[in-house]
């Protein structure tokens, strides 16, 4: 098993702040970070597979700009992505969109200040 880096570590942290019930999207994680960018968060959390911890991280809570699950493990996992939101509470509408506006993640200004201090 390959070690992870650094920035891949610190997008968990951020991620596992995330709430049930909540979600972010990928830009938004990378702007906390503040040191990769939106694609790298996907990569990263792709890569939490491969080391058997996707139980530990809640991946699910992250989709895309649009406010949709992006498409991944050849739909089985959009499908398995969308069970376990809908089951935390998150609601789509006819389009397969989350409204940002109610359930997106809004983290306190503490929690960003103590991950991106030095």
């Amino acid at each position: 098993m390959a070690e992870r880096s650094k920035t891949y570590e610190e997008i968990y942290a951020i991620v596992r702040l995330i709430p049930a019930g909540k979600v972010a999207n990928y830009g938004q994680i990378a702007e906390i970070h503040g040191g990769c960018g939106a694609r790298q968060v996907g990569y990263a959390l792709n890569n939490l597979r491969s080391h058997g911890e996707i139980e530990e991280v809640p991946w699910q809570r992250v989709i895309n700009a649009r406010g949709e699950i992006s498409q991944h493990g050849g739909g089985a996992g959009s499908f398995i992505q969308r069970e376990i939101l809908e089951a935390e509470g998150v609601e789509f509408d006819t389009n397969g969109r989350i409204n940002f506006s109610r359930f997106r993640w809004v983290p306190e200004l503490r929690i960003i200040e103590t991950l991106t201090s030095p």
